[in-house]
C-alpha cells in the first residue's frame, strides 16, 4: 500500500510542503510515483519519517539526520546500535526537560506564592527569613480554604515595595510589642489587647480577613509549633505565650 503525500502529512503531523523540501533535498525520497508523477510513500518511507522526525526533534540539523539514516540504510551502522543510540539520545532529552519543568515549577510556584523578587531583593525585604520555607506546608495544611486562596491571590499582586512595607509594618509591630512585654504588661491589660487586635488586622489587610476565632486558632499554633513560637520568643522571651494570651482577650473582649 501507498499513500499520497498529503495523507502522510496528515499522519505525521507535518505540511507538505516539509515533504516536498525532504524529497527535494534527498532525505525522504518517495519510492514511488503515480502516472501522473505524483508522489506515493510507502511503509519504508514512512519508517525513514518517523526516524527523521525523531532526530529532528532532538535538534540535529538536516545534513546530520540524513548522514545517520543512509548509514544504517548501507549497513555502515548497525540497526541495534542504531536503536541504542535513539535510546540514549531520547532519554537525555528527557533528563534535560525534567531539569527544565522543574526550573519552571519552581519559578510558577515562586510567582503563586507572591514572591516574585530576586534573590538579592529577598534578602533585602525579609533578611534571612526565607519567605517560601513553608509554603508547600501551608498549602497542605490550609489549601482548600477560602483563606488560603485570598492570601494567595493577594500576594500574588505584590511587588517588592509592597513586601517591604508590609515587613516593615510587621518589624514595627514586633518591636513594640516585645517592649511591652519587658515592662510586663498583662497580655489581658488593654495596651496588649490593642496590639493584639492590631496584629489581628495586620493579617486582614495583607493576607485574608481574619475573624477574631480564626486569630483565636492562629494563637493556639503560635505557642504549639514550635517554629512559631521561636519566631516571636526571638522578639522577647515568652511572647508567644503572652500575644497568645492578649489575641484570647481580645477575641472575648470583641464578643461581648
Amino acid at each position: 500500500m501507498s499513500y499520497t503525500v498529503g495523507q502522510v502529512a496528515g499522519f505525521a503531523g507535518v505540511t507538505v510542503r516539509t515533504l516536498h523540501h525532504y524529497d527535494e533535498i534527498g532525505l525522504l525520497v518517495p519510492g514511488e510515483r503515480s502516472g501522473a508523477g505524483h508522489r506515493r510513500y510507502g511503509d519504508a518511507d514512512l519508517d525513514r519519517l518517523q526516524k527523521i522526525l525523531f532526530y529532528r526533534e532532538l535538534g540535529f540539523p538536516l545534513d546530520e539526520v540524513a548522514a545517520l539514516l543512509d548509514g544504517e540504510a548501507t549497513g555502515q551502522t548497525d540497526p541495534r546500535a542504531h536503536l541504542r543510540r535513539q535510546h540514549e539520545l531520547l532519554t537525555a532529552r528527557i533528563g534535560k526537560l525534567q531539569k527544565m519543568a522543574a526550573a519552571v515549577e519552581h519559578a510558577m510556584e515562586a510567582r503563586r506564592m507572591g514572591i516574585d523578587l530576586t534573590p538579592e531583593e529577598r534578602f533585602e525585604v525579609f533578611g534571612d527569613k526565607d519567605p517560601e520555607q513553608y509554603a508547600e506546608e501551608a498549602g497542605q495544611r490550609w489549601g482548600g480554604t477560602e483563606a488560603y486562596a485570598e492570601s494567595q491571590r493577594r500576594a500574588a499582586r505584590y511587588g517588592k515595595a509592597d513586601w517591604q512595607r508590609m515587613q516593615a509594618e510587621a518589624d514595627d509591630w514586633g518591636g513594640r510589642y516585645a517592649a511591652l512585654v519587658t515592662a510586663a504588661e498583662p497580655p489581658a491589660g488593654a495596651r496588649a489587647m490593642d496590639m493584639a487586635e492590631e496584629h489581628r488586622r495586620h493579617i486582614s489587610a495583607w493576607f485574608y480577613d481574619c475573624p477574631h476565632e480564626m486569630h483565636r486558632c492562629l494563637a493556639v499554633m503560635y505557642v504549639s509549633d514550635e517554629r512559631f513560637k521561636v519566631h516571636y520568643d526571638t522578639m522577647a522571651p515568652g511572647l508567644a505565650a503572652h500575644l497568645k494570651e492578649a489575641i484570647e482577650a481580645n477575641a472575648a473582649r470583641h464578643a461581648v
